[in-house]
């Protein structure tokens, strides 16, 4: 945190000053960064007929078993009525398991099928590859300084939920 006296913050160093290029260089890279990352992915989403918002749904689920539509709702950012047309093919297709909630009748539990699990490690497998090979060559304080770059360009209630994810109450 900057203290606005010197420029310096609580963890010693200089405040980062960037210049409008060297901001423009970075969205530039998470854009391609991002296109990398999700190339694999898609190709094999393209083989199943899903997109993007599959697998999201697809991970979401595989991280927390028996999370409900409201939960998944609040984690991707969606509308109701589009989460529900992924959901509805991901069910027909073998892939999620919905079941009635234990504590309340009218909740909906997801689960991954057996086939789900087995695609969403596909997927998985994919960009862990990438972002191992990544991480590798970047090194261990970049990957760190690169967490909490992310981190710190998560909105609030984004970040409240990733936090949540890292205690294991997804």
């Amino acid at each position: 945190m900057a203290d606005g006296k010197n420029g310096s913050n609580s963890a010693g160093g200089a405040l980062l000053f960037l210049t409008d290029e060297q901001l423009r260089k970075g969205i530039e890279a998470m854009f391609f960064a991002y296109r990398g990352f999700t190339q694999d992915p898609d190709r094999i989403l393209d083989q199943h007929g899903y997109g993007r918002a599959h697998h999201r749904a697809l991970h979401f689920i595989n991280r927390y078993p028996g999370t409900t539509v409201n939960n998944l709702l609040s984690i991707l950012g969606v509308t109701k009525q589009s989460l529900n047309r992924v959901l509805r093919a991901l069910i027909e297709d073998g892939l999620v398991e919905s079941r009635v909630g234990t504590m309340d009748k009218r909740e909906r539990n997801l689960f991954l099928s057996e086939r789900g699990k087995s695609l969403e490690a596909e997927l998985s497998e994919a960009q862990q590859a990438r972002m191992r090979a990544a991480y590798r060559e970047a090194g261990h304080e970049a990957v760190a300084g690169f967490r909490r770059v992310l981190e710190a360009m998560m909105d609030p209630d984004q970040k409240a939920h990733f936090d949540a994810f890292e205690e294991g109450n997804g």
